[in-house]
């Protein structure tokens, strides 16, 4: 595959650790290409991403092991969790955020019951008779004494269409003087009007996740695969970044950064509007 004998030989060079590793010689490690193997899962992924486990994946570190969250062993893990064939991450871009996590003022590192982090689902149902995409947007919340994901919010076109507030003098309303009639021209407004959500506040959005566990429960949506899963990461001060799954040859598979941001200003709200579809 493309680039991976480059992103192997490149990972050997840019990895070392203390002596007594016992896989080559002192300080290094030994060119056997376990370090290179796909990150198969996301909790391996967090471990990495941290220097919690073994350059072959055999043993997790725990504080008071002396290579737990070691610098260098996280700076070689880091190095080989980004995408490299098919994502437009620059070498420049790339290099500030591992010299940023890696500080040796502030090291920062990934907590998975921490906020921060989210998954977003591809889903298909069956509704009213057809296959349609959903995308549920998941997040950790703590339930007794462990952890749970939840549904945090629910994308679905369908449910889109459903409403279709009017704007200016398309839209109707309810005269300002309604409360001296008792509010009686309710009844000519729902009458009449195709349009309820007309008589919303302005500020008023639908929730879908209750549009859909309505329709759950009334047996109009049906359950079909899950297409594919993503997850979003904010847990690093000033940082976004996005992690796919890459099932190809190669060293460079499994669970890895695909996309990568600086964040400005603002800029968290902004995407947190865009992933959750609320633009």
């Amino acid at each position: 595959m493309r680039k991976s004998v480059l992103i192997f030989a490149f990972f050997i060079s840019y990895i070392s650790i203390v002596s007594g590793q016992g896989l080559g010689s002192p300080g290094t490690i030994k060119d056997d290409g376990r370090f290179a193997a796909s990150t198969k899962q996301m909790n391996q992924f967090f471990r990495r991403f941290n220097g919690e486990e073994s350059i072959d994946g055999t043993k997790r570190f725990y504080p008071g092991d002396t290579l737990y969250q070691n610098e260098k062993l996280r700076k070689g893990f880091v190095s080989i969790l980004f995408d490299n064939q098919s994502s437009s991450i620059s070498p420049e871009l790339k290099s500030e955020f591992i010299s940023n996590i890696l500080s040796p003022n502030y090291p920062q590192y990934l907590v998975f019951h921490k906020p921060g982090w989210i998954a977003e689902v591809e889903a298909v149902f069956w509704y009213k008779g057809k296959k349609e995409n959903l995308t549920f947007i998941m997040k950790i919340q703590p339930e007794g004494l462990g952890y749970e994901w939840v549904i945090d919010q629910v994308i679905f076109e369908p449910f889109k269409n459903l409403f279709n507030k009017p704007v200016g003098s398309a839209k109707d309303f309810l005269h300002p003087l309604s409360h001296e009639l008792g509010f009686m021209n309710m009844r000519r407004a729902f009458q009449d009007s195709e349009n309820p959500e007309s008589f919303t506040p302005t500020s008023y959005t639908p929730d879908y996740l209750a549009i859909f566990l309505f329709e759950m429960k009334q047996d109009n949506l049906r359950f079909e695969t899950v297409n594919g899963v993503k997850f979003h990461f904010f847990q690093i001060g000033g940082w976004y970044f996005e992690v796919n799954q890459f099932n190809r040859p190669g060293f460079n598979t499994g669970w890895l950064v695909s996309n990568l941001m600086r964040l400005g200003p603002g800029d968290k709200e902004t995407l947190l509007r865009y992933i959750y579809d609320q633009d």
